[in-house]
């Protein structure tokens, strides 16, 4: 199923995408929101399967549509691509942080990365949804987007294994990690890692739909693309992920308890962002992105606000 959180009237509810109309569910309270439905578990599933064929319809076009999980219970964002994390690394001369662009396949990757899916943890109050438009952070010249994938717990659980990683994850779908980049080569100076440069209002997309997990598989390969103003700026695929989802979940929860609903991201794709094209995104761009089986998200970036500046940038 596509399941969406969608807003008609004032008021937001759920349900699954057919064609152009969602059959919407409710009358249970499974289907109050995406969260009590996820936190139902298979039975919730088996229930909004069955309420589907005798539900009332609405036209996509007749309604907005939010994030699937306009507040999630908690966000992270591991860094899964190695093709992502060397040519980003090969661009810092854009930012003054090298002399000049290394070769990609020079760049030295911590052996550490290698065994672990380092993750941070994300802002889940700043997320945005499907035709948001994404506010233009401070005075940043060198605002980006990130071509991600994300998975959706539907089982909670501690030190959960490789194996049985799979059986927890209730469904998938697009995420734009939206990053201001002049403020995060700042940052990243400390060596504490990012703060404000993937923090602030609408920060986080999501969407357009969480498909169930029974329809996707990240392992065979779904082409991943990006464009901005209609021009294809990044391809790429799910499996080249070098940390799939499972060791993301089993590494995430060893020695601490993660919860249905929780969101776990992927990373951005290699060539999924203009960091590693060497382009960056302008005021009024619009910025589409496509996972084969999860749909398009499609965001337009703001214009900045007259004077604003960031306190001791």
């Amino acid at each position: 199923m596509k399941l969406v959180t969608f807003e008609a009237g004032g008021r937001l509810s759920i349900g699954a995408v057919e064609g152009e109309q969602i059959a919407v569910l409710s009358g249970a309270p499974e289907f109050a929101s995406m969260q009590a439905l996820i936190e139902s578990g298979e039975a919730g599933l088996t229930a909004a399967r069955a309420a589907l064929p005798g539900s009332r319809r609405v036209a996509l076009n007749e309604v907005r549509l939010r994030a699937p999980l306009p507040v999630p219970i908690q966000m992270r964002d591991a860094l899964c691509f190695e093709q992502h994390l060397r040519q980003a690394r090969a661009n810092r001369h854009l930012f003054g942080r090298a002399p000049a662009r290394i070769d990609p396949a020079d760049v030295e990757v911590p052996d550490l990365w290698y065994r672990r899916p380092v993750y941070y943890t994300a802002n889940r109050f700043a997320v945005c949804g499907p035709d948001d438009k994404i506010p233009w952070p401070w005075d940043e010249t060198c605002l980006d987007y990130e071509l991600e994938m994300a998975c959706v717990l539907g089982r909670s659980g501690r030190d959960i294994s490789v194996a049985d990683a799979p059986a927890h994850v209730f469904g998938y779908m697009i995420f734009n990690d939206f990053s201001a980049r002049d403020t995060q080569m700042a940052e990243m100076a400390v060596g504490l890692g990012t703060s404000k440069a993937k923090d602030w209002d609408g920060a986080n997309a999501m969407g357009p739909w969480l498909v169930t997990a029974d329809e996707v598989d990240p392992a065979a390969g779904l082409s991943m693309r990006a464009w901005v103003n209609g021009d294809l700026w990044s391809e790429g695929q799910s499996d080249t992920m070098h940390h799939d989802f499972a060791d993301v979940i089993a590494f995430v929860s060893h020695a601490q308890t993660l919860h249905a609903g929780e969101v776990l991201c992927s990373g951005t794709v290699g060539n999924g962002c203009g960091l590693e094209l060497g382009r960056f995104l302008s005021p009024g761009d619009v910025v589409e992105l496509e996972i084969e089986g999860l749909g398009r998200l499609r965001n337009t970036i703001g214009q900045p606000c007259a004077g604003l500046r960031m306190a001791m940038k």
